[in-house]
């Protein structure tokens, strides 16, 4: 499929205000170069080079316009990268033999301009063979590298890989989170790429906002009558966005005592949901407008309260011997986040993420007030409630009352539900890493974070991580396999969650 027919896709999907002016030249551009920095590294090899295959395997990347490069430090050829990664890309042996031919790899630093000297001169050897004008191909940059080396790698892209005019082609740059550890280094990695590349060739990638029921919230809010009335401070009692994993932090250990939950979860995955669960409607489906509307509900967020936040450590963390013996990392973290303004003014929203828990699932669940004059009297069985679940097993449900059949009047709960694996049966979700590079190849920012709104975001959260940094607060320990610390569900309750007490909802089978 070539990118004019991407194009027409698009629009025939979203409408014609989905992309800027200044994209709509992409479906006349040259070649396609993808170029994976840190390629030899675990997020390449078991995401990034699978996302592009499986476009690939789609017919989204045309053979005859693409190639794709693998730049790192490791000294291997390219039939050894080739290997690494083969593995990881299903069982189609035909199609993966084809899509590997399209990879080379280049070997070199990061922070020296010979090795990007060399990855220009082969990029440019592909755009000569495929007789593009100078400057009309396209350079797409995926920075699988830890933040620390962004700067430097940046500036010798800018230096080195740059398309020589601007003819109809572009370079874009891809940027893996952690973006900073708290709001001053944000900004300092910011300041720094911002000096080289304009906001329009960044695309800070959440993989989160990606996933196939994140992307459908906003259809949900807005192309739905019944929500739209509801959908405020009148009728929602209090919103959970909830992560949940069953194992610890197995063989990163290391990785995670430098972030801890809230930094690796919290402030980027979960805030990103709200401000979809919460924004007002965009002016259009530009990326400009929803961006915008995200932002304005994270600059609405009151400073978090010293009694509306649950800091849990799991019992065994600090047996990993990558993790030090005093370590006051979080990796359990319940926030209850306040949005000041006229639609949400006194909601809770609840984010909550933990490791080593009793389960592992990702959802938003939009609890109802009780219903006025209850005539039944079934409140004790629990509220209304709208869940979506992000993973696993993505589905969307409403929690409901019903009379229980039989001869006597009595209530029960049940749900409304769309379970996707049921109701699209044989229809694939993809990946969030595919949605999100072939949103970067087509230019549509709309699931980017754009540095506003990482700004705003870091805002939030740097006093409360500033101070466990500090030691000031100290995490509750808890048992693996369990709910989390006591105190969390304890502050569930203060803050108006009334959980739901033998209701247990069961996905569907086929």
């Amino acid at each position: 499929m070539g990118s004019g027919q991407w194009m027409v896709e698009r629009r025939s999907s979203f409408g014609n205000d989905s992309f800027p002016k200044e994209h709509e030249t992409d479906s006349e551009s040259g070649c396609l170069s993808i170029i994976v920095l840190g390629a030899s590294g675990d997020l390449a090899k078991k995401k990034t080079f699978p996302a592009l295959y499986h476009l690939y395997r789609q017919g989204f990347l045309d053979s005859n316009e693409v190639h794709i490069f693998g730049y790192a430090r490791t000294k291997i050829s390219d039939d050894d990268l080739r290997d690494r990664i083969r593995g990881y890309l299903g069982k189609d042996a035909e199609h993966v033999s084809k899509f590997l031919q399209l990879i080379k790899y280049v070997s070199g630093s990061y922070d020296s301009e010979d090795g990007f000297q060399l990855l220009d001169k082969e990029i440019s050897q592909h755009e000569e063979s495929k007789n593009s004008a100078e400057g009309s191909s396209r350079r797409l940059f995926y920075l699988a590298l830890p933040p620390s080396v962004y700067p430097p790698v940046c500036r010798m892209i800018k230096k080195c890989c740059m398309n020589n005019s601007d003819l109809g082609g572009w370079t874009r740059i891809v940027i893996e989170k952690p973006f900073g550890k708290d709001l001053e280094s944000a900004e300092n990695l910011s300041a720094q790429i911002g000096e080289l590349f304009e906001e329009a060739q960044l695309y800070r990638i959440d993989h989160y906002l990606g996933k196939e029921l994140v992307q459908n919230l906003l259809v949900l809010r807005f192309a739905n009558r019944f929500f739209l009335p509801l959908w405020n401070r009148d009728n929602i009692a209090n919103v959970q966005i909830v992560f949940r994993e069953d194992f610890g932090t197995e063989g990163r250990g290391g990785y995670f005592d430098e972030y801890g939950i809230i930094r690796d979860i919290i402030q980027n995955h979960l805030l990103q949901v709200l401000c979809l669960v919460a924004m007002e409607k965009p002016v259009s489906l530009k990326p400009e407008h929803i961006r915008d509307e995200k932002v304005k509900v994270l600059q609405s967020v009151l400073p978090i309260q010293d009694n509306e936040f649950v800091l849990g450590q799991y019992e065994g963390y600090r047996d990993d011997p990558t993790v030090p013996d005093q370590s006051n990392t979080p990796t359990f973290a319940t926030v209850v986040l306040r949005i000041h303004n006229e639609r949400w003014e006194g909601v809770p929203f609840i984010l909550k993420a933990g490791k080593a828990l009793n389960s592992r699932k990702a959802e938003i669940r939009v609890q109802f007030k009780d219903v006025p004059g209850d005539i039944f009297k079934c409140q004790k069985q629990g509220r209304n409630e709208f869940v979506i679940r992000l993973q696993p097993l993505e589905a969307m449900y409403m929690k409901l009352t019903v009379k229980q059949p039989g001869l006597e009047m009595s209530t029960v709960q049940s749900e409304l539900d769309l379970s996707y694996m049921q109701r699209y049966q044989g229809v694939p979700i993809p990946e969030a890493y595919e949605r999100l590079i072939l949103d970067t190849i087509r230019g549509d920012q709309q699931h980017f974070v754009r540095r506003d709104e990482l700004k705003a975001a870091w805002e939030i959260f740097t006093p409360l991580l500033h101070r466990i940094d500090n030691g000031e607060m100290k995490p509750k320990e808890y048992q693996p396999g369990s709910r989390g610390p006591v105190e969390a569900d304890e502050l569930l309750a203060k803050v108006g969650y009334v959980q739901t007490h033998g209701y247990i909802w069961i996905p569907p089978t086929l």
